[in-house]
């Protein structure tokens, strides 16, 4: 099973859809409007291996406007996800036990 947190407002995360539907059925998860919680977000990082900032929009004006910084320690950038999911990397791929950021879009397919 394929699941994409997908923002359709976003050309790097249709185009991505639009590679995932090629390859077959695909569960879409409009993240904005159906917001993972913390635990979601801790197993998908766990996934990606990465640190939690390397799955957040830094340049995104949310970002700012919260006072947020690269530097913030991990509760508080998991927090702001939680609350903010603005703020999530788009789009990230679950497929096969493991996860990708879509950026390039046909970096998910390693994982398919």
């Amino acid at each position: 099973m394929i699941t994409i947190w997908h923002n359709p407002r976003c050309s790097k995360s249709r185009q991505t859809l639009a590679l995932l539907q090629e390859k077959g059925a695909v569960t879409i998860r409009k993240y904005l409007e159906d917001a993972p919680r913390a635990d979601e977000i801790k197993k998908v990082q766990a996934l990606l291996s990465v640190p939690l900032i390397r799955m957040m929009r830094p340049k995104d004006a949310r970002f700012r406007e919260l006072g947020l910084s690269l530097s913030d320690d991990e509760a508080t950038l998991l927090a702001a996800m939680v609350d903010n999911p603005i703020l999530i990397e788009r789009p990230i791929v679950l497929a096969n036990g493991k996860a990708a950021i879509g950026r390039p879009p046909d970096a998910v397919l390693e994982i398919l």
